[in-house]
């Protein structure tokens, strides 16, 4: 058989081919001595490009794109990697110049009004709808994603400064008076007061061999603590399968707490910031931790002066010999990094986009290497773990179930807050023997056992265990313990509406189910007539095909109106 012959044209090695163009911006003289001076001292990494976007971003209100370009040649990055980092987060606003070659100023101030589930309950979008005229063109009025101070909805930011209960009055007298910072909690417990009081004795009982290895591994086995930012791995075993791994390991901790209705890592780190470093050292020794990163939400501006202050007090008197690295983090506005992998790779200076596993971050973690993530709250009860016993943390609990739960309770009750109650109680429990019953004129309807991704409950089911794997049956699940309570007043429609728009908001993008998933459902539930057939469809997809939790869970408001709340839909 005759084949045809194909002639084939050799061409030169593009590599010995000079490109006339990179097609990459020229970099500013002036803008390259910005960044020079701005940036004097720092160490030349690629880990640092979050980090060193807000100091850009901290100085000039903004990041312009020649200071991006001059970014770039100093990190030794492609201008397309730095601006694809940069544009990625929420909280960084790349501008290009205008026609005339200059750059708009940025907005004298920004006023930040969360739009968040429960700020909506209590009047977010009537502020919105309020303040633009009344603080006037100098002002920057713009709604923003949920900012963890549910429980004092409706919550605002002015600059960095946060408003409890925010009134149209109350942003106004902040704005007057330049009200922009927040100061770290005043009655938080700093380090010589958290030594006086018997704070890192625990700690050191382990360094001195007073508490071996294998007992410490058993009690935190035993307690039956599971990861409290949502996934509930069991803590002990995870600390076996980290420790079992190849050295060097290195730790991540994850302050990232972006769940619509949840604020209780803010809550306890306000409070008490060493109760979690000892309990965090505590982990580090018994894994054989080299490095620690703590990742904080960028909302927490007080949390992270906070933390710097303390950190840098337990840097100086060190409780333990050859303490590891630690090195705080901070996020820049992205829910998605709230994800194990998505904030590895956030700390690692890219874009926050899951990771696909196998391998696990455990196995391959940060920098390549085996990771023990841990949420904040986790570590919290480390100490009181190890000092009280297994038995006293498994001891609590009802209807079946083992262990203590932080609740952050947010909606229609008379004292929202974070309340510490046993694993295993119920809505109606929590909210008649924690928080005062509900408001006045107010009768419960529904309820979010688990944030925004944990579903919607109806009234009905308000008596079921409220720990993990008890809610699975219903379609939900507890996940952070976020609890929102809606009452009679409110419709599970409207809700399931501005927690797509969330979802939609603040999907990475990196997979199809997900980022056009959630758009074409808020597209769909838009109105009161919903095609349930399409939904249904949407959802098994999304489900079945997204990379991480956030695409695998969205779904769970809609899928819960469509099975509890049929008579809201036309």
């Amino acid at each position: 058989m005759n084949a045809p012959v194909i002639p084939i044209q050799v061409l030169r090695d593009p590599a010995r081919t000079p490109r006339k163009n990179s097609g990459e911006r020229p970099v500013d003289p002036q803008a390259a001595a910005d960044i020079g001076d701005l940036l004097a001292g720092w160490p030349i990494r690629r880990d640092l490009l979050i980090e060193c976007l807000h100091a850009i971003n901290d100085r000039y209100g903004q990041l312009r794109t020649d200071h991006l370009a001059a970014l770039a040649q100093r990190l030794k990055l492609s201008q397309a990697e730095v601006f694809e980092v940069a544009s990625f987060y929420h909280h960084f606003e790349v501008v290009r110049p205008q026609a005339d070659g200059r750059y708009a100023a940025p907005a004298a101030l920004t006023v930040r009004v969360c739009d968040g589930i429960a700020c909506e309950l209590a009047g977010a979008q009537d502020l919105l709808a309020r303040l633009p005229t009344v603080l006037g063109t100098e002002v920057r009025v713009i709604a923003a994603p949920c900012i963890g101070r549910c429980e004092q909805a409706p919550a605002v930011a002015v600059h960095q400064h946060p408003l409890a209960n925010a009134t149209v009055e109350s942003v106004q007298q902040a704005v007057a008076a330049r009200r922009t910072t927040d100061e770290p909690a005043a009655d938080s417990v700093g380090y010589d007061a958290y030594r006086e009081a018997g704070g890192y004795g625990t700690l050191r009982q382990c360094l001195v061999g007073e508490r071996e290895l294998e007992a410490v591994l058993q009690t935190m086995e035993s307690s039956g603590l599971r990861g409290l930012g949502g996934a509930g791995f069991p803590t002990g075993r995870k600390w076996r399968i980290v420790r079992g791994q190849h050295a060097p390991r290195l730790m991540a901790v994850n302050i990232d707490e972006g769940e619509p209705g949840t604020f209780k890592d803010r809550t306890y780190l306000e409070r008490d910031p060493h109760r979690f470093l000892e309990g965090m050292l505590i982990a580090a020794w018994a894994v054989g931790i080299d490095a620690i990163y703590v990742y904080l939400r960028d909302e927490y501006h007080g949390c992270r002066a906070l933390l710097e202050r303390e950190l840098a007090a337990l840097k100086a008197n060190p409780p333990m010999r050859d303490m590891p690295h630690i090195e705080l983090r901070r996020g820049a506005g992205a829910y998605i990094c709230g994800e194990e992998s998505a904030m590895i790779e956030s700390i690692e200076g890219k874009r926050g986009m899951p990771r696909l596993r196998p391998p696990y971050v455990a196995q391959v973690g940060l920098f390549g290497r085996p990771t023990l993530e841990h949420n904040f709250e986790t570590l919290y009860w480390v100490r009181d773990i190890l000092e009280k016993g297994p038995d006293w943390f498994a001891g609590h609990g009802r209807h079946g179930r083992k262990g203590l739960r932080s609740f952050s309770v947010s909606g229609r009750v008379k004292k929202p807050g974070v309340h510490l109650a046993p694993a295993g109680i119920t809505l109606r429990e929590l909210i008649d023997e924690h928080c005062d019953g509900m408001l006045d004129g107010h009768e419960l309807y529904a309820y979010l056992p688990g944030g925004a991704s944990g579903g919607i409950l109806p009234a009905s089911l308000a008596d079921v265990p409220l720990d993990f794997d008890t809610l699975q049956p219903h379609g939900c699940f507890i996940g952070s313990a976020a609890v929102v309570v809606l009452s009679d007043h409110d419709r599970a429609t409207d809700v399931a509406r501005n927690l797509m728009r969330f979802f939609e908001h603040e999907s990475c993008g990196q997979c199809t189910p997900c980022r056009s998933g959630t758009a074409k459902v808020s597209e769909l539930i838009a109105t009161d007539r919903w095609d349930t057939a399409l939904l249904a469809e949407l959802s098994q997809v999304m489900r079945d095909a997204s990379i991480c939790g956030l695409g695998q869970a969205a779904p769970n408001p809609v899928d819960c109106v469509v099975k509890y709340f049929p008579h809201e839909l036309a």
